[in-house]
Parts: C-alpha cells; sequence; structure tokens
C-alpha cells in the first residue's frame, strides 16, 4: 500500500475531471448542511480530518455517479475512493460553488464565513446527529418559524454571532460581517469583500484582522489529506473487504452499508436494481432507504432481520430472496395505501413494519382471508402507534415477529407481543400528556382525523400527504399558538399532539400567531362548527381563550382519544 500527501485543492481538481470514481459499494452522499460547516471550522482551525483510502485498478468495477457532476475523462475508473466521499465531495461543492445531490434533490451546500468570529477554540459544543433524519427536523441550523419571539430571535443571533461557520440564511447573508464560503474562494480580491464589511481604508483596525482571516480560510486548499492507496494486485473481494473492516473500525457507516457493500462484491450492479426499485416505490409515494432494501433481501433470503448473516449466504439465495422482497414490498405498500390509509413512510413509527408486512404476503401467497386482513390491520394500527419497533432491541422485536409469520403463519398471534409489550392495547387521554409530534400517537391521531373528514380550514382541501409533491409531510399548526403560552407553559404541554391541528402550509402561514379567540371564530362563521368538531376541536369558544389553556387541552385529549379508538375497532371491524 502507498502513501501519499495530496492537498484539498488537488483532490477537489480530480474529483472535477473524473479521475476519481464511486465504487459501486459506496453509499449515497448523505452529508447534512451541518456536517459540511463543522468539516470547514475543523479544516480552519487546522484540526485532523481523517485520511483518504483510493483504490488504483484496471479491473472492470461497478461503479456510481458522484452527487456532483463530473468532466468526462479518458482515465475515469483507475482511482476508486473508498473512504472520503463525504468530505470531497462536501468541499468541492463549498470551494466551487457547485450542486449537490443530496437526498433526491440538487441544491447548493452554502456555508457562510462570520469575519467578526471570537478568537480561541469554538464555543459550541459539536452536535452528534442521529444515522435516521427525521422529516420533521429541517437540514439547516436557523428555521423561519412566525410564532418565534422577538426574544427568542436575538438570542439565536448571538449563538450564531458566536459561531465561525454557519448554514446560509438570507438574514445573516445580508449582514455585513458574513460572507459566503464558496463566494471567497471564487475571487482572489478582497476588495469586494470587505467594502461589504464596511472596511473603507487600509487604515481601518479591523482591515487587517479580516484580510488574515480571509487568507487563512483560503488555506485550506493547500491541507494536506494523508491518502493511502492500495494494490492493483488486489481483486475486488479483498478491497471491499477493507472496506467494510474501515468503516466497521470507525463506525462511519451503518451496518446495512456494510452489508450492501458485502453483496455488491459479488453481485455486480445490485445497486442499479435497488435504486431502480426505490424509483418504482416513489411513483407509490413511499421513500424506501436502501438499508431497508437490503434488509429486505436478508430477511427473505434467511428469516431473519440480522446483517451479520450476509457474508455467509451463498449469491443465490441472496438473488432468491431479491425476488420475494420485491413482491412482498409491493403488497406492503399497497396494504398500507388502501387499507390502512398511509400514503407514505412518513406516517410509520418505524420502516420495520414494511417487513412483517412483506413477509405475510409471501406466506400467505397474497392471499390473506378477510378475517385474517382485519387482525393484520389491527396489529399494524395498533403496533404502530405504540412504537413497536421505536424502542429498545428493534432487531430483535422484529425477529420476534418474523419467527411468527415463517414459523407459525397466524397473523392473529402478532398480536401477543404487543400486548406484552404495552399492556393494554387501546388509547387513553393521559397518553397524549405531554406527547408531540414525534410521539407515535401523532401519526394515529392524522389518520383518525382524515377519516372522519378533517378538512383544511381554508382551502376546504380534505388531509392528504401527496397534496404537497414528492416533498410530502404533514403540515399541522399550533391551534392555541405557541408564542402566546410561551409566558405560562412548559413546552411540553405546548406542543402536546392536542394543541395539533393538521392543515396545509398556507393556512399555516395565515393563521400565524393570531389570538385563537379571533381566528376559531372567523372559521366557524365561513367553514361551520363542523370545521373544528371533525378535527376534535372544542367548540366552546370560553376553552379558545390563553388562560383556559390545560382546559382546552384536558378535553381535546378526551375527544382526541375516543376518536383514535373508534378509528381503529372501524378499519380493524372489531
Amino acid at each position: 500500500m502507498q502513501q501519499q500527501n495530496i492537498p484539498i485543492d488537488t483532490l477537489v481538481d480530480m474529483y472535477k475531471r473524473g479521475e476519481l470514481r464511486l465504487p459501486e459499494i459506496q453509499r449515497h452522499y448523505v452529508w447534512q448542511a451541518t456536517r459540511v460547516r463543522d468539516l470547514l471550522d475543523s479544516l480552519y482551525r487546522g484540526y485532523p480530518s481523517g485520511s483518504i483510502l483510493m483504490w488504483e485498478t484496471d479491473e472492470p468495477v461497478p461503479t456510481r455517479d458522484f452527487a456532483i457532476a463530473q468532466e468526462s475523462n479518458a482515465f475515469a475508473g483507475r482511482k476508486l475512493l473508498l473512504d472520503g466521499q463525504q468530505r470531497l465531495t462536501s468541499l468541492t461543492a463549498v470551494l466551487g460553488g457547485e450542486q449537490v445531490s443530496v437526498r433526491g434533490r440538487k441544491r447548493p451546500i452554502d456555508i457562510l464565513f462570520n469575519l467578526e468570529h471570537p478568537d480561541g477554540p469554538p464555543t459550541d459544543d459539536t452536535e452528534v446527529e442521529s444515522d435516521e433524519p427525521s422529516p420533521l427536523t429541517p437540514d439547516d441550523e436557523v428555521s423561519d418559524e412566525a410564532e418565534d419571539t422577538e426574544e427568542a430571535e436575538q438570542g439565536l443571533q448571538e449563538k450564531l454571532n458566536r459561531r465561525t461557520f454557519v448554514v446560509a440564511s438570507k438574514n445573516l447573508l445580508s449582514q455585513p460581517n458574513w460572507v459566503s464560503v464558496s463566494h471567497i474562494f471564487r475571487t482572489a480580491n478582497d476588495a469586494e469583500i470587505l467594502e461589504k464589511a464596511g472596511i473603507e481604508s487600509f487604515k481601518d483596525p479591523k482591515f487587517q484582522k479580516y484580510s488574515d482571516r480571509l487568507k487563512k480560510l483560503r488555506a485550506i486548499k493547500d491541507y494536506h489529506y494523508v491518502v493511502h492507496v492500495l494494490e492493483r494486485a488486489m481483486s475486488y473481494e479483498e478491497v471491499t473487504e477493507i472496506f467494510v473492516r474501515v468503516n466497521s473500525l470507525g463506525a462511519k457507516l451503518r451496518s446495512s452499508d456494510l452489508a450492501l457493500a458485502q453483496m455488491t462484491s459479488r453481485w455486480p450492479n445490485l445497486l442499479k436494481e435497488l435504486e431502480a426499485f426505490q424509483e418504482e416505490c416513489e411513483q407509490s409515494w413511499f421513500t424506501i432507504e436502501l438499508g431497508h432494501l437490503v434488509r429486505a433481501i436478508v430477511v427473505f433470503a434467511t428469516q431473519q432481520c440480522l446483517f451479520r448473516s450476509v457474508a455467509s449466504t451463498p449469491v443465490d439465495k441472496l438473488k432468491a430472496g431479491w425476488e420475494q422482497a420485491k413482491e412482498g414490498l409491493r403488497y406492503a405498500i399497497n396494504f398500507l395505501r388502501t387499507n390502512v390509509g398511509i400514503e407514505d413512510e412518513s406516517l410509520l413509527s418505524s420502516p420495520m413494519f414494511i417487513h412483517t408486512l412483506a413477509a405475510v404476503s409471501r406466506v400467505k401467497d397474497n392471499k390473506l382471508t378477510a378475517d385474517e386482513q382485519n387482525k393484520l390491520l389491527h396489529w399494524l394500527l395498533v403496533a404502530n402507534a405504540r412504537g413497536r419497533y421505536s424502542r429498545g432491541s428493534t432487531e430483535t422485536l422484529l425477529n420476534e415477529d418474523l419467527a411468527i409469520v415463517f414459523r407459525d403463519q397466524d397473523v392473529g398471534k402478532l398480536m401477543d407481543p404487543v400486548k406484552r409489550q404495552f399492556g393494554r392495547l387501546h388509547v387513553e387521554p393521559g397518553d397524549l400528556a405531554g406527547r408531540g409530534v414525534n410521539s407515535p400517537l401523532f401519526s394515529l391521531a392524522y389518520l383518525a382525523l382524515k377519516a372522519s373528514g378533517a378538512k383544511d380550514w381554508y382551502s376546504g382541501l380534505g388531509l392528504s400527504l401527496t397534496h404537497q409533491g414528492k416533498l410530502h409531510f404533514i403540515q399541522w399548526h399550533h391551534i392555541i399558538p405557541k408564542s402566546l403560552l410561551k409566558a405560562q407553559y412548559e413546552t411540553g404541554e405546548i406542543n402536546e399532539i392536542a394543541n395539533m391541528a393538521f392543515i396545509t402550509g398556507q393556512t399555516n402561514r395565515r393563521i400565524s400567531n393570531k389570538e385563537a379567540t379571533d381566528y376559531l371564530a372567523t372559521i366557524v362563521d365561513k367553514q361551520g362548527a363542523e370545521a373544528l368538531t371533525s378535527q376534535c376541536v372544542p367548540t366552546d369558544p370560553e376553552l379558545w381563550a390563553t388562560v383556559r389553556y390545560r382546559d382546552f387541552l384536558q378535553q381535546r385529549r378526551v375527544a382526541l382519544a375516543e376518536r383514535m379508538n373508534s378509528f381503529i375497532r372501524e378499519k380493524a371491524k372489531l
């Protein structure tokens, strides 16, 4: 193995010119903008940021595209990037102002540099992010929320001013001390930047400070990464083993990523098949992560869900499992959409549910009796609302359910572990106390209100995630605006499900932080009392007052719990 020291500037050029290619065993570009921000901060401070692993080969290895388009190159494919994709893609995007494709959409990653940043070590702790990004959590660190108070905005501004780098926002970019990192690297002349920052003369005491900081930032291009280059004589399977070991030791990849790497080394072009199936699922508004497609292969090849069996499972068995998995997942999506009313994956408290549904479909050869359909529906609604796969050892719980399906082939027995796990199955008003949008009960509330005919308060449109196009997220609004509640109530109370109405984004902006006593009265005048009762909102105007908030919550919890239980009974024909 060779070792070289290569500056970032050269690595970025290699990326752009197509001299570096991405082997199929690599995952997509997945970094959020905040990760890019932290990388720049580390490089600016001269902190270590890992090494790069490449393999130079003439072997015809299946490749995939980087997240940033590359120039065509006759030498493409000779150097394959095994470790460092996220860093090099991020640096190529920011230093060159390139658009990057992430999570199915193309956009620039814009990071701002604070010319007035404090001296010394970082003032904020680095945030450790989850492997499973939530659709309710934005990619940026600044969210424009109409209900934020002026005091909160000032607090956020003070926090951001202590940072050296932040994810771009229009508000910050308009301020003199913030400048786009991409803009800094696109120009060698500081005059325009300094002029915007209010520097009118080199005699200004800030002139030298800002100039030095811009020079230090541009010096990031000269930072040398240690690049390890594997020998040409190595086979693709041996290189894959190295890739798996490197990422296992560093805990940089999830087990599903490593299992996919092991599969693709023996199964060329598997990734293309998985991505084609992902596109097929998107046509039905379901986004299934690659990791869960890999898990589905494992489920049908081995009748359990653990990835550790991949390396020892014959490739023919894995391929047969994939054929079964596709049919099972198609059934699962259709069952969720048509039988349950779950229009996309965001209404599932865990994507693990698709594996149990898929297993049932194949064991029953898609021939479920009416009684089996009702039992499966009852199990799904209760287990989803309770968060069956959202706590504890989720793989152990999924294996418990898969064993029931594959061994007993009795759909009714799926409810037994749920009873042991949670005790009672029905929802009580107290279950909603302090539970917010991240609670599994949130999606059940949405489904129950949608089934009862709830509509948007201004447009009159029925509730549907597909109104929003491909970015199909639930829109909700605090019925009693949180800006009016902050002075008197705890955050958990303010953000309860019982204070949420399901409406469109346009209505959300229209309501903003108006007094509920005013805007709810207007809604009743224009849409009738049914607009409120269909969403279980009390119609007594006295309960809309901020001072009666706890009474409002108590009454709506009771109404919601009753509606949710009725929805399950009616759906499952109990």
